[in-house]
């Protein structure tokens, strides 16, 4: 077998997998942190890597829709944008986390989509196209929205500083993307032989961040591990369900109430996690953390139930990013 091919077949199992590496590597790291307390200076390079990747398969045609039917894309990125920071913010008033954890939940929350949810999407008879549109946008729109939010909802337990953390985000997020695109713009053939590797790329970037974080926060998790596991799924399930229901109220049909729901719901927890970690300390992290496995455990269960159900008109086939089970 050629070495192409071992790393494509071992790239499908990382990507089919993802969840369970993620909580392998989390109880190995916490039981075993030491071999891992190095790894956290890497953090934000590992997640530029991820969206390097993303970068690389992007295409006009996922603009397309935002273009031809702006509605639902507009709806959609609104609905991320409002409620998960407003639910992590209530969550966090509401459970009374420690200042840390509360500003990491809020970060969390205020984060863009994570492209887990285009395959989600897929599986649960949504609208792929606009799902892959709420992505890109949440995504191009995060360096000023998400330190906007932060700054308003998480400075009472954090000092958000909001230019440091959008040259952040444009370091992590978009001059990755942008020389992604460019790669492919020049080097099209190459790129197009590589895209079956890079979920392999991509989990195993993922999996370093979270021992990385877990690593370092073991006692931290061992004294509040629970509370914030709780508060994580609260927020992923308010996130599900307002995000369905906002569409449903706003008239969309069920095809994008199902898109919607699950893009307002997942979030770029690799994102939360390097930022976190670089403006509020490794702690702020653990929501981030928690939720790169627990959104990829919820969004089948939520894509399995709805694949059962009929959704009204047909989906055309996913064009989906090859890093979408990661974050």
């Amino acid at each position: 077998m050629k070495v192409l091919e071992v790393l494509e077949a071992l790239s499908a199992v990382a990507g089919k997998y993802f969840a369970v590496w993620v909580i392998l590597i989390s109880v190995i790291a916490f039981i075993f942190p030491e071999p891992f307390l190095g790894l956290g200076g890497f953090i934000t390079i590992l997640l530029g890597v991820v969206m390097f990747g993303m970068g690389l398969t992007l295409k006009a045609v996922d603009f397309k829709i935002i273009i031809t039917k702006p509605l639902p894309v507009i709806i959609g990125v609104c609905a991320q944008f409002i409620i998960m920071p407003s639910v992590a913010f209530l969550l966090a008033k509401l459970m009374n986390l420690p200042a840390e954890l509360a500003a990491g939940l809020v970060l969390l929350g205020c984060v863009p989509g994570g492209t887990a949810s285009n395959v989600m999407v897929y599986l649960a008879k949504g609208n792929v196209p606009l799902s892959i549109a709420m992505t890109s946008v949440s995504t191009l729109l995060a360096p000023i929205m998400t330190p906007l939010l932060l700054l308003l909802l998480a400075g009472q337990w954090m000092p958000v500083d909001f230019f440091d953390m959008f040259k952040s985000i444009v370091q992590v997020i978009l001059l990755p993307i942008v020389l992604g695109l460019a790669i492919k713009r020049f080097f099209p053939v190459a790129v197009e032989k590589s895209l079956t590797v890079l979920p392999l790329i991509s989990v195993a970037a993922i999996i370093t961040i979270v021992s990385a974080v877990v690593s370092g926060n073991a006692a931290s998790i061992a004294a509040s591990g629970f509370l914030i596991f709780t508060a994580v799924m609260l927020h992923n399930g308010f996130g599900l369900l307002f995000g369905y229901l906002a569409a449903k109220v706003l008239g969309l049909d069920e095809v994008n109430r199902r898109a919607i729901s699950i893009e307002v719901g997942m979030q770029n927890s690799g994102l939360g996690v390097a930022l976190a970690t670089a403006h509020f300390g490794p702690l702020a992290a653990l929501p981030s953390v928690l939720a790169a496995a627990w959104h990829n455990i919820s969004g089948p269960i939520l894509a399995t139930y709805w694949s059962k159900k009929h959704a009204g008109d047909s989906i055309e086939e996913p064009r989906v990013h090859p890093v979408e089970t990661k974050l």
